[in-house]
């Protein structure tokens, strides 16, 4: 989808409603029905009643279960805040399609499928079953001025809508997001510490496994963007193109276009999370479809949590994104829909109460 402007933005965010909230009374009425006690499978019922209310049915369908994992590269990989180098974004990308990945692993246990795009890989990519959705080969250094330009952030924002809206096309009734670039929790904490108002050494992590040298210096880059960065920062899009990324934003775009869509999503890790924010900045009625599917070992994910009063659905301690989280956490969703098609009334199995 092209967004060429800030007014074709406002016109999408307008078109997100909320979920009809007599249905999440509706579904809780035929859990509360079901041969258990009320309330005893706790919060598998709040996701069952959850994807009934955006569905707007008590007898709910996932359909086809998909993740969609954007790909780029990040100028201030320059800086050295990452343990691997810029090209591991690129081998990711074909391991992602040859099925060796984790996200392949963990999507084919819950039976979802993996869809690759490529926003802003820094290499020239031709390769059998990858999206290829470019924006430009990579951002620029944050350290050093804004990653992208305002209309580069609205064509990742519009890959991240397009992709979504042709995986709904195509059956799915529940996506989670997933992401790969090398250094992508530089710009992502720094999106959090911008748009949260929270310090930088709280909201940094390891990333890669980092050494506390290594740490410190991503600390200070982060500081640095923000200081040459914050004219730029003056609401949740501008500040998305001064420190964010393609995939940050194509995530922000897919989560909006899930909303506008009346269709579930759920969200990933860390990064997942910073696109997350953007998009729950820009219209609120957002949060009413977003899962958030685990919390991340990097120390800022719980900060997010707290910041937001939210709670994940899992907490593995895993902090490898791609998608891995929300594959997982599809599972359990998909476990809460089954409960509410499937289980059996008082009335249907002959049981007094």
């Amino acid at each position: 989808m092209v967004l060429t402007s800030r007014d074709d933005l406002a016109v999408l965010l307008q078109e997100i409603q909320p979920v009809n909230r007599l249905m999440l009374e509706q579904a809780q009425a035929r859990l509360d029905n079901l041969t258990k006690p009320r309330g005893s499978l706790g919060e598998l019922e709040v996701l069952a009643r959850r994807i009934c209310a955006i569905q707007n049915t008590i007898r709910p369908d996932l359909g086809r279960k998909v993740i969609l994992t954007f790909a780029a590269d990040h100028g201030v990989a320059e800086e050295g805040v990452s343990s691997v180098p810029r090209d591991v974004t690129r081998q990711m990308v074909v391991n992602f399609l040859r099925g060796g990945a984790g996200v392949n692993v963990l999507a084919r246990h819950v039976g979802a499928e993996v869809w690759v795009i490529d926003v802003g890989v820094a290499a020239e990519m031709n390769e059998k079953g990858l999206v290829s959705r470019k924006v430009k080969a990579g951002t620029a250094n944050l350290a050093k001025g804004p990653a992208m330009e305002i209309n580069e952030a609205l064509q990742a924002i519009g890959v991240g809508m397009e992709t979504a809206r042709e995986a709904i096309s195509n059956g799915a009734r529940i996506l989670g997001t997933g992401e790969m670039g090398i250094a992508n929790t530089t710009p992502s904490a720094a999106l959090f510490a911008a748009l949260l108002g929270v310090g930088v050494e709280e909201i940094t992590g390891r990333g890669t496994g980092i050494d506390d040298a290594t740490l410190n210096h991503k600390i200070e880059v982060i500081k640095r963007g923000l200081e040459i960065n914050k004219d730029h920062l003056q609401g949740p899009l501008d500040t998305l193109a001064a420190l964010g990324g393609f995939e940050i934003a194509a995530i922000c775009g897919m989560i909006l276009e899930c909303a506008r869509s009346r269709v579930a999503v759920v969200v990933d890790g860390f990064i997942s999370s910073a696109g997350a924010l953007v998009a729950l900045q820009l219209q609120q009625n957002v949060a009413d479809y977003c899962f958030f599917s685990h919390m991340s070992a990097e120390q800022g994910h719980r900060i997010f949590f707290e910041k937001l009063g939210l709670s994940p659905i899992l907490n593995l301690d895993m902090r490898l994104g791609e998608g891995t989280g929300a594959a997982l956490a599809m599972g359990i969703i998909e476990a809460g829909v089954k409960i509410i098609n499937e289980m059996a009334t008082f009335a249907e199995a002959g049981v007094s109460v």
